[in-house]
């Protein structure tokens, strides 16, 4: 569109862009239509696709939605078109899933691999990581479930779903606080262990009792703090 066509006070064209105004009844129409196959094809491919996205299905979500405006809104393309393709999409997912249950390397590749982000109490840093996971998130997380420190943990996964889980310890340790700093209220309810030092970076317990400048032996680092229960 050249630049003298463009006028403030041209509502027609604010309103209806360059297509007549009739073509806004047939946008209702080919959106009902769409929006119908759309609804099979979502039922179809399977319940996770409504619960939390794994990689390969929020993948399968960002196509669905260029696929289906296309069709809706430009007077020039057809609808058989954008419904082959939904169809083309729904074999692929189901041929996916399919495939990945009768092969476990195919299960890894499309949808990735449980990760240990806690493992008796301290946190693993070569994979947090792999996986860019921060401290904060992984507080948070325990947080959400009412752990204090990192004694009650015996597992934190990161599960291929990008969701987590927690596993707590039977009989809880002392162990590095995950409670935010700036709540000293909260904080007086645990009980620093006078004994006990853990690594301030990943909360490994320092058995040596030889803290003052030793680095961590799981993640390198020497800065040391009372461990809480």
């Amino acid at each position: 569109m050249k630049k003298e066509d463009i006028h403030l006070g041209d509502w027609h064209r604010i309103l209806f862009g360059d297509t007549p105004g009739v073509f806004t009844w047939e946008v209702v129409v080919r959106t009902i239509i769409i929006y119908l196959i759309f609804l099979v094809v979502m039922r179809l491919l399977s319940k996770r696709m409504s619960a939390q996205l794994t990689i390969t299905e929020l993948g399968v979500m960002i196509m669905l939605g260029g696929i289906v405006a296309v069709p809706m809104q430009i007077p020039n393309r057809g609808l058989l078109p954008g419904a082959l393709l939904l169809i083309c999409v729904l074999i692929y997912q189901r041929g996916l899933s399919w495939l990945s249950l009768k092969k476990r390397s195919v299960e890894l590749a499309v949808q990735g691999d449980v990760t240990v982000l806690v493992k008796d109490g301290v946190m693993q840093i070569n994979h947090m990581r792999d996986d860019s996971i921060s401290h904060n998130e992984v507080f948070a997380q325990l947080r959400d479930r009412n752990i204090k420190q990192l004694g009650e943990v015996k597992r934190l996964y990161l599960e291929g779903n990008g969701s987590f889980s927690v596993f707590k310890n039977d009989a809880p340790i002392a162990g590095l606080s995950v409670l935010p700093v700036k709540d000293h209220k909260l904080n007086q309810t645990l009980q620093p262990v006078d004994h006990q030092k853990v690594c301030l970076y990943c909360g490994q317990p320092d058995k040596a009792q030889i803290h003052s400048g030793k680095q961590c032996p799981n993640c390198g680092h020497d800065q040391w703090t009372n461990a809480v229960k």
